[in-house]
């Protein structure tokens, strides 16, 4: 057991049953760093990440999100290239809901026929033919919400989604998009610098967390490896990590894998070094005192 763990550091992350049908483990991978710089055009170096990726699930990942606006459309592709055919047991989640004018700019676009055309095209790319989960990207003001969740509805009915999942919502966003259809899966900004989301108080930023919990919705934390100042040297943060032989990133992971049996964390690379240092997080085991420290610090 203890030889697997080292082989295979994402299984000490435990599982998480997504949609009562997909078994995952709860540290996962985010491949919006495999792009160009600024999220724009191919990544400098193919061969490197398509390793990325190839070793994700050799340390056991089994869930890799994207979007197809990580590039746009290289990430996706990217995945078809390094890993088609899939294993069984690998989930890949995208997203659908931005439109990049360029390198670093993001615009949303909520309206039905651009996320059915995204969806399409996201299909294409993976070489799939319906998406295991299949997120809303970003809440479009210029479109009502209730009408770009209602598309995805009529595209899971169509079996072209398996599940479907939000991103960058609200409690109230969240409970109008539950009227229309089951959600699996709520990915919001979520770290130890910034623990509030979006258009959300750090109160409100916390119940959506333990919202997701009761209900059996996976939290999927985004930008889980921020610790900024936190991790000064001399800090609670830094003499924890210290302890623990680990990066104050690890440490990160291991609190954001504690916090909540909800949370799935998706830190990104486009470094097999990198990859490997960040998924040995998932074997750190806080004591329940440390943990507490460090949310104390983090609330500061």
């Amino acid at each position: 057991m203890q030889q697997n763990t080292v082989q295979r550091p994402a299984e000490a992350s435990g599982t998480l049953i997504i949609g009562g049908d997909l078994r995952v483990h709860r540290l996962g991978f985010g491949a919006m760093r495999i792009t160009g710089d600024g999220i724009w055009g191919p990544p400098r170096d193919k061969q490197e990440a398509q390793a990325v990726l190839r070793r994700a699930l050799e340390l056991g990942i089994n869930l890799i999100d994207t979007a197809d606006s990580y590039g746009p459309e290289s990430s996706e592709s990217l995945i078809a290239e390094a890993l088609y055919p899939y294993p069984q047991d690998l989930v890949i989640a995208t997203k659908g809901g931005l439109v990049r004018p360029g390198p670093n700019q993001w615009v949303p676009d909520g309206r039905p026929e651009h996320l059915r055309e995204a969806l399409e095209g996201s299909l294409q790319r993976l070489r799939l033919d319906h998406i295991d989960i299949y997120q809303f990207h970003r809440p479009d003001p210029n479109v009502p919400f209730e009408e770009s969740v209602a598309v995805l509805a009529r595209m899971r009915e169509e079996g072209k989604i398996r599940h479907v999942g939000l991103s960058n919502v609200t409690i109230e966003q969240l409970a109008q998009a539950q009227q229309i259809v089951p959600i699996v899966s709520v990915q919001n900004r979520y770290n130890l610098i910034s623990r509030e989301s979006e258009n959300m108080t750090r109160e409100q930023s916390e119940k959506i967390i333990d919202i997701c919990e009761q209900q059996g919705i996976a939290f999927i934390p985004w930008f889980p490896l921020a610790t900024g100042d936190l991790a000064r040297e001399g800090s609670p943060l830094d003499q924890i990590a210290r302890r623990h032989n680990a990066k104050p990133g690890q440490i990160a992971l291991s609190w954001l894998l504690m916090r909540s049996s909800a949370t799935l964390p998706i830190p990104g690379t486009s470094s097999v070094k990198h990859l490997e240092e960040n998924t040995m997080g998932a074997t750190i085991k806080l004591a329940q005192g440390e943990f507490d420290l460090i949310d104390r610090s983090s609330k500061a």
